[in-house]
Formats: C-alpha cells, sequence, structure tokens
C-alpha cells in the first residue's frame, strides 16, 4: 500500500532524511521507532506532503505522490494524526470531526462515519458541543483520531498518539488503534513508548539519524538485546 524509496529529505542545508526505504501492506499495523531527532516525524511530514523528498519517491497504492499536495494526498486516502495533536482549540468537537469530512461531498456517507467515530470513541458524543481546547489530553488524542477517521481515509499515519498521556490514558489509546485496525485500517505508526508499539505492530522499522538501521518482524525485534537497553528499559 506504501513504499517509500530511497528518501531523502532536507530542512534547509541539514539532511534529516538518508536513503530511507520501507513499506506498509494492507492491513499492517508497522511502528517506526527511533530516539527524539531521528527523524520519524520527518517520515511521516514526507509521505503526507507537507515537507518534499530531495530525492526519491513516496507511493501510495502504486501512485508516486512525491510531488503532490497534502490534500490530494487526504485525496486518495491516506491522512495523518499529527505530533501533539493538533486540532482546532476554539471549534467544538462536532466541529472539528466536521473539518476532517472537508473533502468529502456525500452528506450520508459523512453523517455515517460521524456515527462510527462516535460509536469508537462515545466520550467524544458527550463532548460534542464542548470547545475542543477544553478536553483532557486523552480525549484530544481521540479527537484527532477521529477527524482523521473523518476524512475515510485507507491508512493513518499516527505520530506519537501516546505523547504526554498518563499510563492509563496510553494503555486506553493503543487500545482504541487495535479497535481501528480491526476495523480494517492500514497504520504506520511512530512511537517513543517501543513497548506498546511493538504490542500492536506486526513489524517494525528502527530509524537512528536519519537512516533504517533495522527491520523486521516486531516480536523479534523486541528481543533483540540492542533494541531492549535502548528502548525497553533492558529488562
Amino acid at each position: 500500500m506504501l513504499e517509500v524509496n530511497h528518501v531523502h529529505t532536507r530542512y534547509g542545508k541539514v539532511e534529516c532524511l538518508k536513503s530511507v526505504t520501507f513499506s506498509v501492506k494492507p492491513g499492517e499495523i508497522v511502528a517506526l521507532l527511533g530516539a527524539n531527532g531521528a527523524g520519524k516525524t520527518t517520515v511521516l511530514k514526507t509521505i503526507s506532503g507537507l515537507v518534499r523528498p530531495t530525492t526519491g519517491e513516496v507511493k501510495f497504492e502504486g501512485k508516486n505522490v512525491s510531488a503532490l499536495s497534502p490534500q490530494a494526498i487526504v485525496r486518495l486516502g491516506l491522512s495523518h494524526v499529527p505530533e501533539g495533536r493538533k486540532i482546532f482549540q476554539r471549534l467544538d468537537v462536532l466541529e472539528n470531526l466536521e473539518m476532517g469530512a472537508f473533502l468529502r461531498k456525500d452528506a450520508d456517507g459523512v453523517k455515517k462515519d460521524m456515527e462510527r467515530v462516535f460509536g469508537l470513541f462515545p466520550i467524544l458524543k458527550k463532548r460534542e458541543k464542548q470547545r475542543a481546547g477544553t478536553l483532557s489530553g486523552g480525549e484530544q488524542q481521540m479527537l484527532a483520531i477521529g477527524r482523521a477517521l473523518m476524512s475515510r481515509p485507507k491508512m493513518l499515519l499516527l505520530d506519537e498518539p501516546s505523547l504526554g498521556l498518563a499510563p492509563i490514558l496510553v494503555s486506553a489509546i493503543f487500545r482504541l488503534i487495535e479497535e481501528v485496525h480491526r476495523d480494517g485500517m492500514t497504520i504506520l505508526l511512530v512511537e517513543q513508548n517501543a513497548r506498546m508499539a511493538l504490542k500492536v505492530a506486526g513489524r517494525a522499522y528502527v530509524l537512528e539519524t536519519g537512516r533504517i538501521v533495522l527491520e523486521g518482524d516486531a516480536r523479534e525485534i523486541e528481543r533483540r538485546p540492542e533494541i531492549r537497553s535502548a528502548y525497553l528499559g533492558g529488562s
């Protein structure tokens, strides 16, 4: 479904990604792990069109999307839940979800997807007229995922969904990610909480200073001594 082929990405003169190559198959959850500054967020921004690759290409369902605008990429079925959630703080919950469907013209389909999102995240239904900026961190993360689902994507890019959340909320968010996946969603997951990411993912890639240095089955990667010491507290 997604192919990233020999992608180099720069911010000015700084090369952030160096020949990054990986793929995601339909129906997978693939985790992208790495320390702060490794380039994980830049990978997602490059895929979703927020940053243009210097060289290399990004293909979605066989189509080269490297030069497309972010909205054109959303239309193709690729939706990005950014780090820090980036919800519309002054709009209410319902308005945020409606913004997720901004590019759609099928009113009946939008209504059905709104009901689906409220089924996944019942707390959002209770808060639908509440200003989004007053929600808890966990509720804002649910809203960010729900907003992305309103574009009816084929694939989700999730950037640090557990960032800043209490441990009990981290578990809840990951249960919801698994539920969305069981609904048929393909997911590329960037996550500092490597233990939780490897628990839900089928495969994983490890990024270091802009390069993929390790890839494989998530369970095998979890057992690697260097991964356990670097990301899992050595346990």
